[in-house]
């Protein structure tokens, strides 16, 4: 299998970028994308030249470390999926395949395909944690908690804070990331006595950090790995609505 790849290429932050061409062959329908850009980057040190940056960390649709995109689309052409679990499949031989990094002011690019996703870490310091002291673990059964708040804080709990939302919307806004990581502590008995705090924190750090205004197309949930429901917002401007009335 032999393909065309017009990659992104960055030196380093700040610098002008611009898209470059490589043809590979040797490739199979049953590497993943990663592998493929593996392959390339071993014909790159053979002739000498710098290899292409992108990050990844597990390989396994869970870090959510290696998010590019791939002909216009984050993670590439199937929905609900990361960059490393598509595979060469997806593609014909001779095709031309364009790849880039996030497009985002909040995920400035570092090299090449990666980008300071740092924005996020920081939203999730202003609460996206429990701090009451719980001492020894208690037994897992204790506090009683129906399965459908369960289900509803873990679907939340799901995401894997790729980015992929922020890079596809329209106004580069965090507010699936930051929806999902509120409402799956608020959701919990646990996480209620802080419900208040925590969800002004986050979305004003979300605001500081330079992510646009949520204006619910509903594309990030299309290009979400996890399919995280963009009805999570919804409850994040309940709580926040909330939080400004009786907090």
């Amino acid at each position: 299998m032999k393909v065309k790849f017009r990659i992104w290429r960055q030196k380093a932050p700040g610098q002008k970028g611009d898209f470059q061409e490589y043809e590979t062959d040797g490739l199979n329908e049953d590497m993943s994308f990663l592998e493929a850009l593996d392959h390339l980057n071993e014909q790159l040190v053979l002739r000498g030249e710098e290899v292409i940056a992108f990050e990844y960390d597990c390989r396994e649709g869970i870090c959510g470390q290696c998010g590019v995109f791939i002909n216009g689309r984050a993670h590439g052409p199937h929905r609900n999926m990361t960059t490393c679990q598509l595979h060469m499949r997806s593609f014909r031989d001779g095709d031309s395949i364009t790849v880039e990094p996030w497009r985002a002011t909040a995920f400035p690019v570092l090299k090449d395909l990666i980008v300071d996703r740092s924005a996020m870490d920081r939203i999730i310091e202003q609460g996206g944690y429990i701090t009451a002291k719980t001492g020894t673990a208690p037994e897992a059964n204790a506090i009683p908690i129906g399965k459908e708040i369960a289900d509803k804080a873990m679907d939340a709990a799901a995401c894997i804070g790729c980015g992929a939302c922020v890079a596809t919307c329209k106004n580069a806004s965090a507010a699936l990331f930051t929806a999902a990581k509120i409402n799956h502590l608020n959701t919990l008995p646990q996480g209620k006595p802080e419900a208040y705090k925590r969800v002004v924190g986050m979305t004003e750090q979300m605001t500081l950090e330079g992510f646009g205004n949520c204006s619910l197309t509903g594309a990030c949930e299309v290009e979400c790995p996890e399919g995280i429901s963009i009805r999570n917002i919804a409850e994040m401007n309940g709580w926040y609505l909330k939080a400004k009335i009786f907090g």
